[in-house]
């Protein structure tokens, strides 16, 4: 096994950070106190050409695997962009991998290229206040009327609502009671018409440059043209997206835990109390060291998952696993990076209360810890589904 980055993957690591340089630690804590999309730093990713590194080269993106648009995420989060800078970029990255894999060639004609660009932002609608994870309960529904599906429902902590102009957008096209599996739920790409649309920002933890939002739709009309796949097709769709969002999601928790560990060494490097740096006792060391291997060990999944994923692998095991690991990793290692500051670690203008903050999302999202153990239980060591 060879575990050092290829010339090729060097060169996207080296070519992120430079991009990233002029977003420092000072720019993500402005945004983080005033809000508002970091439109400059993605403006400045899809000018350099990276929101279509996994995305096909036949319509403007890299053609690369998501072994390096994992690498991409760690890159960009490890900067010090942690998961603010991250989630501003991620939908382009894998958000739209139903549409790569099952969309027709005319509608990734039509949707890539301006994705790519940066001229489309889009959100994804999947998650519903009384459903959670629960997706084939959603109550969403699209009802066929000649060349159009008529939407009704609600959707909650969508991101980027406030600034997309596009939604991939899952709903109920069969009613449940009529359905038998995982049958009866369609996928649409379209646009967010915001006449029949409604948004409402939800006020949360961290994060504050990147929206998260309530959705009201109703009556918006979408175009039978802008469904992705067959009708009622559409939870096996979004199923094949899922181990790669969670491998991204992992591996940009990494960046962020070594951020955090980063900005913690260099404290105790030089911080000095009774006539010497803190960082000489062992009490401010050993969770540090252990931060360290928890990450690393944490990143390995992260590229074994990839590496199956890329290679057309069963990967649903390591893929929730990383996702896991990364996460909790991560947290440890923004909560060493605190402990380290002493009382200045609650200070803001040392950045490392707000990557604490940010590092709850990914053991919360897109998926919870209870239900990838869960998982592994049932799809693993074959214990009786429990949920």
């Amino acid at each position: 096994m060879n575990f050092s980055l290829t010339s090729q993957q060097e060169q996207i690591r080296d070519a992120i950070e430079k991009v990233c340089a002029p977003f420092d630690a000072d720019y993500w804590l402005r945004k983080d106190r005033e809000g508002g999309f970091p439109d400059d730093f993605h403006h400045a990713l899809a000018e350099a050409g990276w929101l279509g590194i996994a995305m096909p080269e036949e319509h403007g993106g890299a053609g690369l695997g998501i072994s390096e648009a994992a690498l991409m995420m760690h890159t960009i989060a490890a900067t010090g962009a942690g998961l603010s800078g991250a989630s501003a970029v991620h939908m382009n990255i894998f958000g739209l991998h139903p549409v790569v894999v099952f969309g027709t060639h005319d509608q990734k004609r039509r949707w890539l290229p301006p994705l790519i660009q940066g001229r489309d932002r889009a959100c994804f609608g999947v998650t519903e206040p009384d459903a959670g994870l629960n997706t084939l309960k959603l109550r969403t529904r699209a009802v066929r009327e000649g060349n159009h599906y008529v939407v009704h429902g609600q959707k909650v902590w969508i991101s980027t609502a406030q600034v997309a102009n596009k939604i991939l957008l899952l709903a109920r096209t069969t009613p449940v009671e009529d359905c038998e599996g995982t049958e009866g739920l369609s996928l649409f790409y379209t646009d967010l018409d915001r006449s029949k649309v409604e948004v409402r920002e939800i006020e949360k933890l961290g994060r504050k440059c990147v929206d998260s939002n309530q959705v009201f739709i109703d009556g918006l009309r979408i175009p039978v043209a802008d469904r992705v796949g067959e009708e009622g097709k559409g939870f096996g769709y979004i199923l094949h997206g899922l181990n790669p969002e969670r491998i991204l999601i992992a591996s940009e928790a990494i960046g962020l835990g070594r951020a955090a560990l980063k900005r913690a060494a260099g404290y105790a490097n030089e911080r000095e109390v009774f006539g010497r740096p803190i960082g000489m006792n062992r009490a401010i060391q050993h969770p540090l060291a252990k931060s360290w291997m928890e990450l690393e060990a944490a990143h390995l999944m992260v590229q074994k998952a990839a590496w199956l994923y890329d290679q057309r692998l069963s990967c649903g095991a390591e893929a929730n696993s990383a996702k896991f690991l990364a996460a909790e990793a991560c947290y440890a290692a923004c909560e060493n990076a605190i402990f380290t500051h002493g009382g200045m670690g609650y200070a803001k203008e040392y950045h490392v209360e707000r990557y604490l903050r940010e590092a709850w999302i990914p053991r919360l999202a897109p998926v919870s810890p209870q239900l990838i153990l869960c998982f592994i239980a049932e799809k693993v060591l074959g214990l009786p589904k429990s949920y």
